[in-house]
């Protein structure tokens, strides 16, 4: 009955949409056409990833599930509802393989799995930790403390799991030491994660953030663009990633807290941590960053590859840029980098010509063999067992590669089914262009808390936040905030969400409880939205420069933490706080 049932509401389903056909042109636009024929209907495979992401936790079955629903979609003729799916099935299958066929998309997943070999390499032959160890020797008051753990998160740049693994461990000795609350470590652990690995030019998520950002333009308003290029664009406009960060060192400068983290701050400078905290350890997944046993950490275990692939990459974007401007047609812009090479503006079109998922791709390659030769060179390794540890590192991204394609795949079958030109239609219009980047900001922040995962929400929400700023101003910064809105919010929510993975691994590696982590670090990083939103996003869509709204973001958000936030220091002479 229930089969007999389902197969109704399906067939309901076709005659409905059959209701609003129209005849097609026979040179029109297919997705104009789609969006005509399906109306509303067009929003509902994203609507589908949106929900069972919220449902499953799962991204990849989200993703996938959403794009087998717009392929069925594009399959229907007729009632025969059989031959659809078969044939939407198959229809996925190809746009897999296609997305996966791309030079570019494949470039991006190979470097993405390069660059996490790369990181295996150097926590395995001790390099961050050392690093690390050095740097925990500095501190040496709770303000140094917790200054000294910011510095070496935003160091740990290229992979925020490594983040969270390596900064909690080493800095806990340190913190439980001068009083630092478990709590407060997890949080400055947290928001020197995903934030600075958002940002950061050479990382485990660039890949994925151009990937996406190129695959939106070109799908969702046609127009070929220089993904890298963009990304640079937006990192200004990352008002979530750049005011935690200052949040960050605000409170650690000041020392003055506010809300749960306060109290859970008092407790810890009065001596009274808990007992379970103390006993905590971190779990095994530490051990897939520990160094090798029996060897010693060198700080030059990290600087040699990790500055190998920032060199190389930087040598990497200018000859690939180089051999694009030269092999083109565009007299002028030959002549003028000829001329002046080394010019600020040569460079910046150099970069910009320059082929992102090749370049990083190249330049993990050659930092790759520079971290297997040191491993052998120095005994840590034979060949074989370097080679290992590397491949062993990828594991772990290759989840990246897999929502990488899915979230191409959706990308395309959305362009088909007209959904951004069905959403522009009905939404450019109703929307003010001064709220539209918070909207995306917000929208990027609930499905990101709900999830647990910022990659699946960047990847959900890109292919249509471009289409549709582009239509209510096709001003290409107007376009680039809405972009950075899809990236900072994506964040946001996975900073704050209980599930997230690096919630998880943050908690872990400071030795907090969970829910102490959650319940303390989720005010502060509301509280760093609102201001990101007011005085961020609202200003930016308004037209107002970047130079003067981040710098007055900052401002407010270092003088609403003196207002709002209370000090901590020589808390254990005040009987009367409330340390419960």
């Amino acid at each position: 009955m229930k089969t007999k049932g389902f197969k109704l509401f399906l067939m309901t389903l076709i005659m409905t949409l059959m209701t609003s056909t129209i005849v097609f042109a026979a040179d029109g636009d297919i997705a104009q056409s789609n969006a005509i024929k399906f109306g509303l209907w067009t929003i509902l495979p994203p609507l589908v990833a949106i929900i069972l992401a919220f449902i499953t936790k799962n991204v990849i079955v989200s993703l996938f599930l959403g794009t087998i629903t717009g392929c069925v979609m594009l399959q229907l003729q007729g009632n025969n509802i059989f031959f659809a799916i078969i044939n939407g099935f198959l229809t996925f299958v190809e746009r897999a393989l296609d997305s996966i066929a791309d030079p570019w998309n494949a470039g991006i997943v190979l470097q993405v799995l390069a660059i996490g070999g790369v990181i295996n390499l150097v926590a395995k032959m001790g390099g961050a930790k050392a690093i690390a160890e050095a740097l925990a020797k500095r501190a040496k008051t709770p303000r140094s403390a917790q200054i000294v753990a910011w510095f070496l998160g935003i160091l740990v740049f290229f992979d925020d799991y490594a983040n969270s693994l390596i900064v909690g461990p080493i800095m806990r000795p340190v913190t439980d030491k001068l009083k630092i609350s478990r709590e407060k470590l997890a949080f400055i652990i947290d928001a020197t994660a995903a934030p600075i690995a958002g940002l950061a030019v050479i990382s485990t998520w660039i890949g994925l953030e151009i990937g996406l950002i190129k695959d939106g333009f070109i799908n969702g308003i046609g127009e070929q663009v220089d993904a890298f290029g963009i990304f640079l664009q937006t990192i200004p406009y990352r008002f979530y990633n750049i005011l935690i960060l200052a949040f960050v060192v605000i409170t650690a400068v000041t020392l003055r807290e506010f809300g749960p983290m306060r109290k859970a701050e008092i407790r810890a400078r009065n001596g009274k941590v808990k007992k379970e905290e103390l006993d905590t350890k971190v779990g095994n997944e530490s051990s897939d960053l520990e160094p090798k046993k029996g060897i010693k950490p060198s700080v030059w275990n990290a600087i040699v590859p990790i500055g190998t692939l920032i060199v190389f990459a930087l040598i990497g974007f200018y000859h690939n840029g180089w051999t694009a401007i030269v092999g083109g047609d565009d007299l002028s812009l030959i002549e003028s980098i000829k001329s002046s090479p080394m010019a600020f503006n040569s460079i910046q079109q150099i970069f910009s010509n320059a082929d992102a998922s090749i370049v990083l791709f190249q330049s993990a390659l050659i930092a790759s063999i520079v971290a297997i030769a040191m491993a052998v060179f120095k005994k840590i390794y034979k060949v074989s067992e370097a080679i290992e540890v590397w491949i062993d590192g990828m594991k772990g991204l290759i989840i990246t590669g897999v929502i990488l394609i899915l979230a191409w795949s959706l990308s395309s079958v959305i362009k088909d089914l007209g959904t951004a030109k069905y959403l522009v239609g009905i939404l450019s219009s109703a929307i003010p262009k001064i709220l539209l980047p918070s909207i995306i900001f917000i929208l990027g922040s609930i499905i990101s808390f709900a999830t647990g995962t910022a990659y699946g929400t960047m990847g959900i929400l890109m292919p249509l936040a471009i289409p549709l700023a582009h239509s209510i101003s096709p001003d290409m910064s107007y376009v680039i905030i809405s972009t950075s809105a899809v990236l900072t919010g994506a964040i946001f929510g996975d900073h704050c969400s209980p599930i997230s993975d690096t919630t998880i691994l943050s908690s872990m590696g400071a030795g907090c409880n969970h829910i102490d982590h959650v319940r303390t670090q989720i005010w502060y990083s509301i509280f760093v939205a609102v201001i990101t939103v007011v005085f961020g996003y609202i200003p930016a869509a308004m037209g107002i420069n970047i130079f003067i709204v981040l710098p007055v973001a900052i401002g407010v958000l270092a003088i609403a933490v003196y207002v709002i936030g209370k000090p901590i220091e020589n808390i254990e002479s005040n009987k009367n706080e409330n340390v419960a």
